[in-house]
């Protein structure tokens, strides 16, 4: 069994990640980020990770590494990493990022003989942690799956054969799942406006039976409050992954402007980073907010 991991760095997924491991016995946790805010030095005090000061130490310190950045920053993590990586290293890249930027991670990584995992999470990290749903693929990925199936992770090989596949699944499932949010969002901005959310709601629900529409709007709109942001960049690696196959994004880019809007009301600093309970606090936060500008 492995001893230590390391993570490139240490956000919400790394940190959640570190806890499971160290949760199910993983000796050492190590992790390098640019970002030494309090936050990021409280999550490695919780999780017992020891925050190193270069991509060198966190290469020299393990053999498993897990990239976990902003999706902008995926590409460019591996390539300052990759000329300390060896052939006893897995470098995995859970990024949400597009197959062609998962390839091109795989061909910085594994240009000085070390071992590439592409890896897509299919839900959010928290609140399942460790067992967060993921696919993985590459021709290293059984082997890595070996490695870390004794802490009780929930991951799939979906591809041996090449890089992309498993974020292939996550980009183009994005488009109906945050396409979903979007449209759930400036569904009840409208209609409230009328008092017709829940006959709106009624509607549905008899048109998709056993599916609670009401429910769904509540969870939706308060995944965007807080996700909006990151899901907006989501998105555009979704757009960017459809322009590279002559498919116009048309929805995707839509959903960029949608989540780029629910970010720009900051409404996640108003809820201090937790979630709503409701669609109805969210409508209320924004009258709020825009009776302050006025």
């Amino acid at each position: 069994m492995i001893q230590s991991v390391g993570f490139v760095g240490f956000g919400e997924a790394g940190y959640h990640i570190a806890k499971g491991l160290r949760g199910a016995g993983l000796a050492q946790t190590f992790a390098f980020d640019i970002d030494r805010s309090d936050r990021v030095r409280g999550r490695a005090l919780e999780t017992q990770t020891e925050l190193v000061e270069s991509n060198a130490s966190l290469a020299a310190a393990c053999d498993v590494i897990f990239s976990a950045v902003t999706a902008d920053q995926a590409l460019k993590a591996a390539e300052q990493t990759a000329p300390f990586l060896e052939s006893r290293h897995y470098y995995c890249d859970v990024n949400s990022v597009s197959p062609k930027v998962k390839q091109a991670v795989g061909r910085a990584v594994s240009h000085g003989g070390a071992k590439f995992v592409e890896a897509a999470m299919m839900a959010p990290v928290p609140p399942h942690g460790l067992k967060v749903p993921t696919l993985l693929g590459g021709p290293d990925a059984p082997a890595f799956l070996a490695l870390l199936t004794p802490f009780g992770v929930r991951m799939e090989v979906v591809s041996t054969d090449q890089i992309g596949r498993a974020a292939a699944v996550k980009m183009f499932r994005s488009i109906v799942y945050k396409g979903l949010e979007a449209l759930m969002f400036e569904c009840i901005l409208g209609a409230s406006h009328y008092g017709a959310d829940a006959r709106v709601f009624a509607s549905l629900n008899e048109s998709f039976p056993g599916v609670d529409f009401k429910k769904l709007a509540d969870y939706m709109v308060g995944r965007v409050v807080v996700h909006g942001e990151r899901r907006a960049r989501e998105m555009e690696e979704v757009a960017a992954t459809l322009r590279e196959l002559g498919i116009d994004p048309m929805m995707a880019e839509a959903t960029v402007r949608r989540m780029d809007w629910a970010a720009d009301l900051n409404l996640k600093a108003r809820f201090g980073g937790e979630f709503p309970k409701t669609y109805r606090e969210v409508l209320d936060a924004i009258a709020a907010t825009e009776a302050a500008v006025k």
